[in-house]
């Protein structure tokens, strides 16, 4: 059975490769097309997209998914609309492949041009979120990537019946089915044979819970980004306009809990904690969250925070939170705890600002701004295919130009190189 496995997602890498080959000559307007085919075709069979999904929402309801996790599965008739309008906007951004980075004439006459190229063939490994499917697919088909996806048993029946559209799609516009593929989702050993199907796969990308990020980037002899854990933190500043900090705490936290940028710690400068942190923590238990109280979190409902909670990702309606006597405590906290994900800061002081943006180690550092902008869609990629917390090649909300690789154009007229 799993030479049978490793042979079906092979024999899909060598199919996605014909495809990524197609990709590579395909204007800009071939391209484009295919992208509002696919949206219009999402909008049509909406019905069918939603009755699968349903089927993957009462599994998972019947067998005690967390509600959370729930969130992440389930499609809406909103939700549709979403991923097909980003489809729209993917469509009206401008190609990354063919532009130039950088380039010169060298006084030998030779002619340098270091443009971007797709990667090619690359895996996506995700859990839960069906709308992930599609935008993988639109920005991988724009960045002229053929894309291998490796969704969730949970989402089987979504992530089906959203292939099926967006390949059909593919073939009334002339480009090849076989860009957008979903390998089999029931058997683990699908994922190992994906990410060590090098000279097949040229990257792949894990999306999802620490446990399957942590899988893929030690065990795959396949290049890959690391896609990010989010451990959040807002840190309420001695400066802090505390009407803004409360509408910025709650925003972070109770958006929307089920998604990485949502925060998951609370720090507060000493000197504002007094009339803040009753506030906040009253502010917080109305909307529904458990706080999880250290230094100078307590009260009645607050839970006694453990040395774990500083290091959690809940996902969920709770938020660790403590009081921090300085700026300096509180980064010394971010570096000892956060993920290297989204930070924020509230406050009016620009210097302490600049100095949080300069010493936070993190893809994203907000000022006066909640986490929850941290998202492809929000920065203007129209959609995203994960938010990198490594430091090579993406960092951040990934959209087309992060899929694409370069290669350098040398133009000569004849040249040799002298002999040393």
């Amino acid at each position: 059975m799993t030479d049978d496995l490793r042979e079906q997602v092979h024999a899909a890498a060598r199919r996605a490769r014909v495809a990524a080959d197609e990709l590579v000559l395909a204007t800009r307007e071939r391209k484009d097309a295919a992208l509002l085919g696919m949206a219009s075709a999402l909008r049509a069979r909406a019905n069918e997209v939603l009755e699968a999904n349903a089927e993957d929402v009462e599994a998972g309801r019947a067998g005690g998914t967390p509600e959370n996790i729930l969130d992440r599965l389930t499609l809406t008739e909103a939700r549709i609309e979403g991923v097909a309008a980003g489809l729209e906007t993917v469509a009206g951004l401008a190609d990354p492949v063919g532009e130039v980075l950088r380039g010169s004439n060298l006084p030998n006459g030779l002619e340098l041009r270091q443009v971007r190229v797709p990667m090619g063939v690359v895996g996506m490994i995700y859990e839960a979120r069906p709308n992930v499917t599609v935008d993988a697919a639109g920005l991988a088909l724009k960045s002229g990537n053929a894309a291998l996806l490796r969704g969730s048993s949970s989402a089987e029946h979504s992530n089906t019946a959203l292939v099926a559209v967006l390949r059909d799609a593919l073939e009334s516009t002339g480009l090849p089915a076989d860009a957008v593929q979903l390998l089999p989702s029931h058997d683990r050993a699908s994922v190992t044979h994906l990410i060590t199907a090098r000279g097949l796969v040229d990257l792949v990308i894990p999306r999802g819970g620490s446990g399957l990020i942590n899988a893929v980037v030690q065990q795959a002899t396949v290049p890959a980004i690391e896609t990010g854990v989010g451990n959040c933190h807002v840190y309420v500043d001695a400066a802090a306009d505390l009407d803004s900090a409360e509408r910025i705490v709650l925003n972070s936290k109770t958006r929307r809990t089920s998604v990485c940028n949502a925060a998951e710690s609370l720090l507060v400068h000493a000197d504002v904690a007094a009339e803040f942190v009753p506030r906040i923590t009253a502010a917080l238990q109305a909307a529904g969250v458990t706080v999880h109280g250290g230094e100078g979190f307590a009260g009645e409902g607050v839970v006694p925070a453990a040395d774990e909670d500083w290091d959690t990702e809940y996902l969920s309606m709770d938020i660790a939170a403590r009081v921090v006597g300085s700026l300096d405590e509180a980064v010394a906290h971010i570096a000892a705890h956060g993920s290297g994900h989204t930070e924020a800061i509230v406050t009016d002081d620009v210097r302490a600002a600049r100095l949080f943006t300069k010493r936070v180690d993190a893809a994203a550092v907000m000022v006066n701004a909640s986490t929850a902008f941290t998202d492809g869609g929000e920065f203007g990629m129209g959609a995203e295919i994960g938010i990198s917390t490594q430091k090579l090649h993406a960092r951040g909300p990934m959209g087309l130009a992060e899929l694409t690789s370069s290669k350098w154009l040398v133009w000569g007229e004849g040249h040799v190189r002298p002999s040393a």
